[in-house]
């Protein structure tokens, strides 16, 4: 039975799922981890990796090859996202991951993926284990650079859209103050609804029966609103959050100092700063899911991309 590697470096974190497949096809979990690296600190700005950036990843990506090495992982997949595509020495990054990788299967190396297949990765990770009677479902990832909206079922993707928005980018680009200014408030929220409107001009979101979210953003929203004293990914897994709380909560976080948001349990530090322009993008998606498809609830999914890799590893 293989044991299999799958890193997502993003814009805000990288990721590692070390798993197998189970005796019922299902993948088994052996290590999950996650670091915030800040990988695309500027890139929006200055349209470069920042040396910083690049050594805070290599130090994580180091740590998860000692981690594939011990757990003896076979093959490997490791993809990056928004900020590598954006990032004009990207190079220099990729030399980094292939000395690296290499370590753990000979010629391994991270790829760029376009924001297609981002999409559909991330959409395959998230239903796996959700009941196709819930069907069709709309699967939004919202990371640091991007955010994927894909609508589909069991059967595959019917139609998806990365769009150039996410909470690190909207962050950097429109809500410098702490907290934000009523004057900012207002930008970011039109420069989320301009990009989020590219997609839902693309994917048919009214045929949805189902709104899943992935990534931190919406994992810790959904802890957050659930009142856990810590973050539990056991308890937050499949769990859902009515839209109205969902409204509350990322008001509230909207409208907070980062100190108060530092201050709160189930908040990751590295997510201090970015969670008010995540919040934006998710009020847009739920006022657009709400008046096309009549989505009254999210789910809340920890299974994503990483689990997405995975599987095409196995298969």
């Amino acid at each position: 039975m293989s044991v299999v590697g799958a890193v997502d470096c993003g814009t805000n974190s990288i990721r590692l799922l070390v798993a197998e497949s189970g005796p019922d096809g299902r993948l088994v979990d052996l290590h999950r981890e996650m670091r915030v690296v800040r990988l695309g600190y500027g890139v929006d700005a200055t349209g470069m990796f920042a040396p910083e950036s690049i050594e805070r990843t290599r130090v994580a990506l180091s740590d998860y090859v000692d981690t594939m090495e011990a757990l003896g992982v076979e093959k490997v997949r490791m993809v990056a996202t928004s900020a590598t595509r954006d990032a004009a020495n990207r190079d220099e990054f990729f030399a980094m991951t292939a000395d690296l990788l290499g370590c753990v299967v000979t010629g391994a190396i991270a790829e760029v993926i376009t924001g297609d297949e981002e999409a559909r990765l991330s959409f395959r990770g998230a239903v796996g284990e959700l009941d196709s009677a819930a069907g069709p479902f709309v699967v939004t990832d919202l990371g640091g650079g991007s955010t994927e909206v894909v609508l589909g079922d069991t059967g595959g993707v019917r139609a998806a859209y990365s769009a150039d928005i996410g909470c690190v980018r909207l962050t950097e680009r429109a809500l410098p103050s702490d907290p934000p200014t009523p004057g900012e408030l207002a930008e970011a929220t039109e420069f989320a609804r301009a990009r989020l409107a590219e997609a839902f001009a693309v994917v048919p979101v009214e045929e949805a029966r189902t709104w899943v979210g992935v990534a931190g953003t919406m994992t810790t929203l959904a802890a957050i609103g659930a009142g856990l004293p810590d973050y539990d990914s056991e308890k937050i897994h499949l769990s859902t959050i009515s839209l109205p709380e969902l409204d509350r909560v990322c008001r509230n976080l909207i409208g907070m100092t980062r100190a108060d948001r530092a201050a709160l349990g189930p908040m990751h530090p590295g997510r201090v700063d970015v969670i008010g322009g995540g919040s934006l993008v998710t009020l847009e998606l739920a006022r657009v899911l709400s008046e096309r498809a009549g989505i009254t609830e999210l789910v809340v999914s920890e299974h994503d991309i990483l689990d997405g890799i995975a599987m095409g590893i196995l298969d």
